[in-house]
């Protein structure tokens, strides 16, 4: 068995049955492709990786065949490999140039077909295969006119451009995680294509003085799972987030807030479809804030005072808000009692009931409570997160 066969489908399976063709071309970042290729056999496919001249100076063809379990295509021969994996109807899935850099991108928008690369996408574009670019250059060859040109080109004729990233002065090519997610997005069910979400989680942290804090042990991992899945499944997806011990995806727009006075002074901004908030925010914040530290193994007196209910606050601006009820030690019908009265109290659309012990564990068992029933989602966040979003696409 080959290396790369021993980790398929190790994260997910998402991108089962798909064969995706990697173009490689002859910028720095092609030192990721390694990574890129790994990441998309942990999630199911197999990866068909083609290199210009330019790339092998950069990348060893031998690290890409290791990497895929075959060995990269660098010039085209007779048994036609253009054709045969992109201009046929068992051919692949999807055509991924990563990364792109401007030459690739302007041969490319004008049918130019002068390496393996740029065959395999004239042969893409004319075969409706779906087809995705992740620039990667310097800036000022981004903002050339030409080049803005030929990337308007591309996305006017379905091509999905990903990134890039614009930082020091150069435009990065987009992240391993970004890609995948977009591979796996244009692979995927788009049942939420055109939706505006708004996923409100983490945990509020509330001050007792420059040092010290309230809070919970929330780790915001239900929040990125949420907005992960959406994504992938088409959604246009917002991020909003408290505290947090989990990466944060860099490919979804992202806010953050720190107390729930803050979070409450951001609501003003919600004008999307959806928002869902597995947030755990605070009930009660200090009356007052002490400045400064207050000096340790000194006692102190603290008064709390009540902080605002968040959740009837974001009705007032979407109509559309699934929440979250976290109960400890409740017995399960005592658990959809609290959460449907929450549901009719708020007027929410759906609210999500688990025990509190779930809270940073990767898999779970909760219950969704709808305006129309109750079901139980079982398993890893992601498949939580499918479970709520399914609602969402069939019922918001």
């Amino acid at each position: 068995m080959h290396p790369s066969e021993e980790i398929y489908g190790e994260k997910s399976n998402r991108l089962s049955g798909k064969t995706i063709v990697l173009g490689i071309t002859g910028s720095i970042a092609a030192v990721n492709c390694f990574s890129l290729i790994r990441e998309l056999i942990r999630n199911g496919a197999k990866v068909i990786p083609v290199m210009t001249s330019e790339a092998v100076k950069l990348v060893a063809p031998d690290a890409i065949e290791f990497a895929a379990g075959m060995p990269p295509i660098i010039e085209l021969t007779g048994q036609t490999e253009h054709i045969k994996y992109l201009g046929g109807p068992i051919g692949a899935d999807l055509f991924l140039v990563y990364p792109a850099t401007a030459n690739t991108v302007s041969k490319m928008a004008n049918g130019i077909a002068d390496t393996s690369v740029t065959t395999m996408a004239v042969v893409a574009l004319g075969s409706q295969v779906p087809v995705a670019v992740a620039p990667a250059m310097h800036e000022t060859m981004l903002e050339n006119p030409a080049v803005v040109r030929n990337l308007e080109t591309l996305a006017s004729e379905g091509v999905s451009i990903i990134g890039p990233r614009r930082a020091d002065g150069r435009a990065k090519a987009a992240s391993v995680s970004e890609v995948v997610a977009w591979a796996i997005k244009l692979l995927s069910h788009d049942d939420l294509r055109g939706r505006r979400i708004l996923v409100i989680g983490g945990r509020s942290e509330e001050p007792l003085d420059s040092m010290r804090m309230i809070t919970n042990r929330s780790t915001g991992l239900m929040a990125v799972a949420l907005a992960q899945r959406a994504f992938e499944r088409g959604a246009d997806v917002e991020l909003w987030m408290g505290g947090c011990n989990v990466p944060l995806p860099d490919y979804i727009p992202l806010r953050r807030y720190a107390s729930v006075s803050e979070l409450v002074a951001m609501l003003n901004d919600i004008d999307h479809d959806v928002v869902i908030v597995p947030a755990a925010l605070a009930d009660f914040t200090p009356e007052h804030r002490v400045e400064g530290k207050v000096p340790s193994g000194k006692g102190f007196e603290m008064q709390m005072k009540p902080v605002p209910k968040v959740l009837p606050l974001i009705r007032q601006h979407c109509q559309n808000v699934i929440g979250f009820k976290a109960e400890s030690g409740l017995a399960r019908p005592e658990l959809e009692k609290r959460a449907r009265e929450r549901l009719e109290e708020y007027g929410l659309k759906a609210i999500v009931a688990n025990d509190v012990d779930t809270a940073g564990k990767t898999s779970a068992s909760m219950i969704l409570i709808t305006v129309y029933g109750t079901q139980d989602i079982t398993g890893t966040k992601p498949a939580i997160s499918d479970g709520i979003l399914n609602f969402v696409a069939e019922k918001l």
